[in-house]
């Protein structure tokens, strides 16, 4: 098959015409070979009413001359315009019998073709008979008003070239208007594919730094869906673009403020001479130097997660990773005096990977404890619930968490499976809510360092796995409620979390 589109419907529509032409061809010739046949039939049955109205005298008059039955001769006004003359002599034989089956005249040339004594057909008609080794066509005429029987014979292959010349003229402008054809074909179809020539040439000339929608005029509905999957993955290329350099962006003022602060202890370690107050500037480096490294750590993490790479994933008790970050924490809970509760049902399963879960709940653990009150509390809990329809990513809850209504019997529910933290804190207020997983979001009022990354992890991770994340009011009314809704573990959802391919 050609490579070029425009060649191949060039080739297409040629070779669908040529084939509808050499139809029609086929067709009227053979239209006109019976058409002709049928004419020369009657005019063989005219030649025999002829004879039938001469006497014998003049019959055998005839007998010894020729009977040439061709409509044109060559050399005549006709002969010069048109090609379905009678190139050839065709001379008629006839033969006339009485009532009694003798003969009264006939062409000579029939004694030589032993056709003399021929037995008469007993009907009215045309009859094809072999005569010396070749076919002639005959015409049998009974009862006539004199009483004879009149058989008149043509050789079948002297008969009007009528046929052929009809042919000729009918193929003659085919072959003509076919090369015509095929140059108004080529430009016909060169004309139509010239929005896909100007859309390639509008690509070829784009740069990364021109991500605008490509406008090329009028675009015809075929080349349309063409254009606007461009201009869409145009869209979203730029929209990557703009979010890696905002990304870059933020990331490096991150980088900057610690590593200042880191620069600023170093500085001060160096320049001070009591021993104490070095030491001190060498810690706070050394908490600059892992609040650093914390920050790479979560920049890469949301680089691998933004690459969307599959990994191996297995049957895992969320409410056994959240003990173990539990343990993890429960330094940092000391430190401000915070109660940790844990609420899991064990039993609980879902399909994910342990280390990103194990980082999804270490940061809510850290998110709750950095921003949650001195002396308050955090309550951890997973459980079952069923679910219909899953409220959207960070879609704010009206209300806190309460157990699900009974939904009516005749709705299909799923098996979900909720893990939640919850603080007694500050609290995020309502206009917020929808940014908390926005790279490098603080929320307002809070003073608590960090990067802004933990919950847009959490929302990367859940993301991962087919889990949805929603933000609400915390315990007894206030501080933050995060709520992560996995889909239970079951042989579907293994199959649906598989890398495609």
């Amino acid at each position: 098959m050609s490579a070029s589109i425009r060649r191949r419907l060039m080739l297409l529509v040629l070779a669908s015409i040529g084939l509808v032409w050499a139809i029609a061809l086929a067709s009227s010739y053979r239209q006109a070979t019976r058409e002709v046949a049928e004419w020369e039939e009657a005019r063989l049955a005219e030649v025999a009413q002829m004879l039938a109205l001469l006497d014998q005298s003049n019959l055998a008059t005839l007998a010894n001359a020729h009977i040439d039955v061709r409509e044109e001769e060559r050399g005549g006004e006709t002969s010069a315009n048109d090609t379905d003359d009678d190139s050839l002599p065709r001379d008629a034989l006839f033969q006339v019998r009485t009532r009694n089956g003798d003969v009264i005249a006939g062409s000579p040339p029939l004694r030589a073709l032993n056709a003399w004594d021929l037995p008469v057909p007993p009907v009215t008609g045309v009859q094809d008979v072999v005569l010396g080794g070749q076919t002639y066509h005959s015409f049998t005429l009974r009862d006539t008003p004199l009483g004879h029987t009149v058989r008149v014979f043509e050789q079948a292959n002297t008969r009007s070239d009528l046929v052929s010349g009809v042919a000729s003229r009918i193929a003659r402008p085919a072959l003509i208007a076919l090369p015509v054809l095929a140059l108004l074909v080529w430009w016909s179809i060169g004309w139509s594919l010239a929005p896909l020539r100007m859309l390639s040439d509008a690509i070829r000339s784009r740069d990364i730094n021109r991500l605008e929608p490509v406008d090329i005029g009028h675009v015809p509905i075929e080349v349309r869906p063409l254009v606007d999957a461009i201009n869409l993955l145009l869209s979203r290329l730029l929209h990557s673009l703009e979010r890696e350099r905002a990304f870059t962006a933020d990331a490096a003022h991150e980088l900057k403020t610690p590593l200042a602060a880191i620069k600023v202890q170093a500085q001060v370690a160096l320049a001070e001479p009591d021993p104490a107050r070095q030491r001190l500037a060498m810690e706070r480096v050394v908490q600059g130097v892992d609040r650093s490294a914390r920050l790479a750590e979560q920049l890469l993490l949301l680089a691998r997660l933004d690459m969307q790479e599959k990994m191996a994933t297995a049957p895992l008790a969320p409410g056994a990773v959240a003990k173990s970050a539990l343990l993890a924490n429960a330094g940092n809970a000391q430190q401000k005096n915070i109660r940790v509760t844990l609420n899991c049902d064990m039993r609980a399963e879902i399909n994910a990977e342990p280390v990103l879960i194990g980082i999804l709940f270490d940061n809510l653990l850290d998110n709750a404890i950095k921003y949650g009150s001195d002396g308050g509390t955090i309550e951890i809990a997973v459980r079952r619930e069923k679910q219909q329809v899953l409220a959207p990513l960070n879609e704010p809850l009206q209300e806190p968490l309460q157990e699900p209504a009974k939904e009516p019997a005749r709705q299909p529910l799923s098996e979900r499976i909720l893990v939640s933290v919850r603080d007694d804190g500050p609290g995020v207020a309502p206009a917020d809510l929808a940014r908390l997983t926005d790279r490098f979001f603080r929320a307002t009022g809070n003073q608590a360092t960090g990067s802004g990354l933990g919950l847009s992890i959490v929302a990367r991770i859940a993301q991962h796995f087919g889990a949805t994340v929603r933000f609400g009011t915390g315990l007894d009314g206030r501080g933050l409620a995060v709520d992560v809704s996995f889909p239970a573990y079951t042989a579907a959802a293994v199959r649906s979390l598989k890398p495609a391919g």
